[in-house]
């Protein structure tokens, strides 16, 4: 069955520092004219509230029903979100596409600026969600973003090597990724 990719709005929510021109995410935003990105207002120094107060007003000035695209603490800013707005996220989320899902809670030094979003929230979505993993990721291991998916009530899927699939792992438009997306939306 074909979907139909008109009946939403795709809200691509990036990480940290914003998703650049190579990003697969921004490269997606060109080929769906019923897409758009959530800005922030301090790209290097995530702040949950302000974060998720930016996504708040995006989702619900949406006309139709949103499709999130969110990439790694673009994640945490969507279950913190859902979390904090379980109505909103209920009666106006189709589906999340979330890759590279940052573990916000790893004490290592390195995810300090990232670690107001925890703790990760571990409660099942009101929508249907696809977590994608990728092996060598270094922001999550495969095994505590399989946790995420399973807490989640998402499905999983392992992305093979492509890093913390951001930019540097050269996606460009990641047929294989709108494959994955398209999977997601056939099962609304």
């Amino acid at each position: 069955m074909a979907v139909d990719f008109s009946s939403f709005d795709f809200l691509v929510v990036p990480g940290r520092e914003n998703a650049p021109a190579e990003h697969w995410q921004s490269h997606w935003l060109g080929a769906f004219p019923n897409s758009s990105r959530l800005i922030q207002s301090d790209w290097s120094r995530p702040e949950v509230g302000a974060w998720t107060a930016r996504l708040d007003a995006a989702v619900e000035a949406a006309p139709r029903r949103v499709v999130l695209v969110a990439h790694s603490v673009g994640v945490a800013t969507v279950l913190r979100w859902t979390a904090a707005q379980p109505g909103r996220a209920r009666a106006k989320v189709a589906a999340a596409f979330l890759a590279a899902p940052t573990n916000v809670d790893d004490p290592d030094s390195s995810f300090d600026l990232v670690r107001n979003f925890g703790p990760m929230p571990l409660l099942p979505l009101p929508y249907p969600a696809l977590v994608l993993s990728s092996r060598d990721d270094p922001r999550v291991t495969p095994a505590q973003a399989g946790a995420f998916a399973q807490a989640w009530g998402a499905d999983m899927a392992d992305v093979g090597e492509l890093g913390h699939i951001g930019s540097a792992a050269r996606l460009g438009l990641w047929p294989a990724g709108l494959v994955l997306l398209g999977s997601l939306l056939a099962r609304l």
